[in-house]
């Protein structure tokens, strides 16, 4: 019976971590993100609750109690007379046990947050739950088998136009020509003069680029982890960053302005007529005023948000797979066997009638005597699994799809070929030949096997 015992207690113990864990009783090292750069990945990791084993006593056989009958003594007398009085008789009935089963709870019942009610649900992050309570989900208030949903809403943005300057202001010249008055004479009828000459402004069209987002670094979501993270919970963030955007506009600048060259024009005569100058050729400078093109600006005014409701409950944005519901799980038992006394341990009383005889007599001396003795209980030692830490979430540096391209590939290509251990292309393909590479390089150094892991990268002297 109690090697049975010891069995069930260590099976428990085995089950107790399967059961899973609540998540108000795990430590979430997860609420902020890693201090990162851009294009490095994190993976979310349990790191397991830690038990100790402490020993129990129990009850198998309550205390009882034998019973020892000491005889009644007699004196003899040659007597012809009684020789023997009536007496009693005590006859020790031993007590009776029977079999009970006790049923002990070991485990009691409760209510979980999960990420689904099938079984293949696990115990929802506290992240989840705290951002489902700051969105309005009442997590006091919940029936069991209830689920609810996170859901992506989309950034808005508006374009505005803005005027942006395709000429610059400039002057041109206005030219008003030289009076001359005629003079019947016979001299000189017009005399030498300047003739100014306009040389228009040249211009030329030149494009230039405008910044219409600037870059920025956000933390995305990651795909298919290289090297293997043990008790990973399938979260993966990264820092990617994102380059700012642009757009070409074109653009008319004065590449020349405009001038005025001075021609001289010599005197002319005649007999009869002479034009005389009456005022000269001028020149007059005219403002001409910029020019504008009008530009499509896109900005944002409504920054992305995830929000939470029910599971089945239409509305706007996007399902992002997050889900939790409110799990029951029923209480544990275990039944064990225990002695109880059906019949305690009594005395039947048998009456002896008295002997008479004509030669000797018998009289009683002492009568007969019950003695009883106390039996101690009887207990047996069980071993019970007691929580001495909590499970915690905590973020791990990982390799993964979206942080791994074609140059780093080649990198860690070329770190292997250089310690001599890889001989095969360097093409940027992670294959079988670079991760047999990757291996052999693990067992000379002395680390962790495992794929591509951030120590083997760190070691390659790649990251």
């Amino acid at each position: 019976m109690l090697n049975k015992r010891h069995a069930s207690v260590a099976l428990l113990s085995l089950l107790i971590p399967i059961m899973g864990t609540a998540a108000e009783d795990r430590v979430d090292a997860t609420a902020t993100l890693p201090d990162a750069k851009p294009g490095e990945c994190y993976a979310k990791v349990i790191v397991p609750a830690q038990f100790e084993v402490k020993p129990e006593k129990v009850l198998v056989k309550p205390e009882s109690e034998t019973v020892e009958i000491i005889p009644a003594t007699y004196d003899v007398q040659e007597k012809k007379v009684l020789v023997k009085e009536a007496a009693k008789k005590l006859i020790a009935v031993p007590a009776k046990y029977k079999l009970a089963n006790e049923e002990i709870e070991i485990s009691p019942a409760r209510n979980e947050w999960v990420t689904n009610l099938g079984r293949r649900g696990i115990p929802a992050s506290p992240a989840l739950l705290a951002a489902a309570k700051t969105n309005g989900i009442d997590l006091e208030n919940t029936t069991v088998a209830q689920c609810f949903a996170e859901y992506y809403v989309s950034a808005k943005f508006e374009t505005k136009e803005k005027e942006v300057l395709v000429k610059e202001s400039a002057e041109e010249i206005k030219i008003t020509l030289a009076q001359f008055d005629k003079v019947d004479t016979v001299e000189t009828i017009k005399e030498a003069s300047k003739k100014k000459v306009l040389i228009k402004a040249e211009y030329e069209v030149v494009e230039e680029k405008i910044e219409i987002e600037p870059a920025k670094a956000v933390w995305k979501k990651g795909t298919g982890p290289v090297s293997r993270i043990d008790n990973s919970t399938g979260d993966i963030m990264c820092l990617v960053q994102i380059p700012a955007k642009y757009k070409i506009i074109k653009k008319t600048v004065l590449k020349t302005p405009s001038k005025i060259d001075s021609v001289e024009i010599p005197a002319v005569t005649k007999a009869f007529s002479v034009s005389k100058l009456v005022s000269d050729a001028t020149a007059d400078k005219v403002k001409v005023a910029a020019v504008y093109k009008k530009v499509g600006i896109t900005s944002k005014i409504e920054d992305a948000k995830f929000i939470w409701r029910g599971a089945k409950t239409g509305g706007d944005g996007v399902a992002t797979g997050n889900q939790i519901c409110l799990k029951g799980v029923p209480a544990q038992q275990k039944i064990i066997k225990k002695q109880i006394i059906e019949t305690a341990a009594s005395v039947q009383e048998e009456i002896i009638p008295a002997v008479y005889k004509t030669v000797k007599v018998k009289t009683v001396a002492t009568e007969a005597e019950e003695r009883r003795t106390k039996i101690a209980a009887v207990y047996s030692t069980i071993e019970k699994r007691a929580k001495i830490s909590k499970e915690r979430l905590e973020w791990r540096r990982i390799l993964c799809q979206t942080n791994m391209n074609a140059d780093v590939n080649k990198r860690i290509q070329q770190a292997l070929k250089d310690a001599g251990v890889y001989n095969g292309p360097v093409d940027g393909s992670i294959g079988g030949g670079t991760l047999k590479a990757v291996e052999k390089y693990q067992r000379e150094k002395g680390l962790p096997t495992g794929g591509l892991t951030i120590q083997v990268l760190e070691s390659l002297e790649v990251i």
